[in-house]
Parts: C-alpha cells; structure tokens; sequence
C-alpha cells in the first residue's frame, strides 16, 4: 500500500543522508518520524518493516546507536523524583507502575519534569489511573482522541418522531432513547477499541453483532450485557458519529456509564467522554 511506500522511502533516506554526513539530530528527526508512525498503525510488509528497523539501528559512522546506553529517565512530579534504574521494570518494556494514597496526592503532581540522561532519543508514556463516580466524570479533551456523550429521546409528534436532546429531565418505562456518541481524531490510526457503557435500564433494541460500514468508516459492532463494543481497524482523520437505540425498561435512578476509547497499538492514546445520570421515577 502507499503507506508502505512512504516507510521504505523514508528508510531509504535516512540511510542515505547518513551516510552523507548529515548531522545526526537531523537523521534523528527523521528517525522519530518512523517511530511515531509505528505508534499507532502497523508496518503491513515484512519488506517495509525490514527497512525501517535497519534505517531506525544502523549505524556506519560510529556515532551512538539508539541501543546504546541504559540510563534510565529522571522523572519529577511535584516533591518526588523517581529514577527509572531504581525501579522494577518489565523486561523489554521498561515498563513500572508507582502507586500512591489520597492523602498524598496533589495537583501540582500533574506537571510532570522527564529528564533524558542518554546522548540519544528516549521513548515513553505516562498514564494515571484513578477511582472516580461515574456521573462525576468530565469529557476528556486533550489526547489525539476526543469524544463526546448525549442521549436523545424520540418523541412523537405530528410530523413524524423527532429527537429531543436529554439534559435531566425524567424518562419514562417504554421511551426510546438514542446514544449518540461524536469522536474525532487527530492522526490516523489502527486497531481502536471504543466500549460505550450502557445504564442497567437501557435495553438495545438490536442485540445481533455485525460488521457496520457508514460514511467511509468500517467497524465491528458487539452487544453485550454491560457495554457496546466498537471495534475499528483503520480510522482515519476526521470526525465520525457513532448512534445506537434502547428502550427504557424500569424505574430508579441509574449511572448511565461512560464511554471510553483507546488505540491499541498506542494505549497512552485513550479518551473517555462525560458521565450522565439517568432517572425513571
């Protein structure tokens, strides 16, 4: 395919303009491009691959492989320093997970200080995991993936059914109700998981799991009891909208989830939508 293509060009000139003698941060440059496209997609050929790993380890002027070196990052959150040597890593990954109580938590731990300690590039995420209610939860907007909640109500007028945008006001037993949710993204990626939770008193009218195709967008849509899975092997830049019905099935007061979704081949790239509360008097 062209993004092949584009990977063993790519490989090709780094090759080239390094062993031009083009200073090294610009080779770099050009070998991060390569990294950061296999962050979220996959290398499709077992020839494009084979170039970009050569392109992204070779070294014929003697200069610092990317392998070389294993001093691990200095990373400042606030009053704690962590260094990366003196943890317990996963082999290969390099992968560790620090966990500290409530008490001790601040906000000022948001802004986060890495230091690189190697001669080359470093590469690396930081994820945070916390417990929260789910009707507490805000839209989260800052990753390459966006993505909004609403909840229509179909109401039956006159001219037809229309859609009437749910805020707080009550539902009731039998009303048909549309979740709607809007994602947009930045990049291209592949292999994105979206899981949209559903309230304990919202039936899906179809159950039946089936291949969807809608304005330029394929994916694989799952019914289960808890949560509707989208499954999406190729999504390309741009916004999409995502609509499924339910029935209304008893009365309380509920939760109605949230939505979340994450690139699998990038899972630092994950977004979650708003919490909405549900009430059936």
């Amino acid at each position: 395919g062209v993004q092949d293509h584009q990977l063993e060009r790519q490989s090709l000139f780094i090759e080239m303009f390094h062993e031009m003698g083009m200073k090294t941060p610009n080779v770099d440059d050009m070998r991060v491009w390569l990294l950061k496209n296999k962050q979220t997609n996959r290398w499709k050929t077992t020839k494009a691959t084979s170039a970009a790993i050569y392109a992204l380890l070779f070294d014929s002027k003697g200069e610092a492989s990317w392998l070389d070196g294993d001093q691990g990052a200095k990373i400042t959150m606030s009053n704690f320093t962590i260094d990366t040597n003196n943890e317990l890593t996963e082999v290969g990954t390099e992968y560790f997970k620090r966990t500290w109580p409530k008490s001790e938590i601040e906000s000022e731990m948001g802004k986060i200080q890495i230091v690189n300690r190697n001669d080359h590039v470093s590469w690396g995420a930081v994820y945070w995991q916390y417990f929260e209610d789910l009707d507490q939860i805000k839209t989260y907007e800052e990753t390459p993936l966006t993505l909004q909640k609403e909840l229509y109500r179909q109401i039956i007028t006159n001219d037809g059914p229309k859609l009437e945008s749910y805020q707080s006001e009550p539902l009731a037993i039998g009303d048909k109700v549309i979740v709607r949710m809007v994602l947009e993204v930045d990049r291209p990626m592949e292999f994105v998981h979206l899981k949209d939770m559903r309230s304990s008193t919202f039936e899906p009218l179809s159950t039946l799991s089936k291949y969807q195709w809608q304005d330029g967008l394929g994916y694989y849509q799952s019914t289960e009891d808890l949560a509707t899975h989208f499954f999406i092997d190729y999504l390309p830049r741009g916004k999409y909208v995502f609509e499924y019905p339910v029935v209304v099935s008893q009365k309380g007061d509920f939760t109605n989830g949230i939505s979340t979704i994450q690139c699998m081949y990038a899972p630092e790239f994950t977004s979650h939508s708003n919490g909405i509360r549900v009430s059936v008097p």
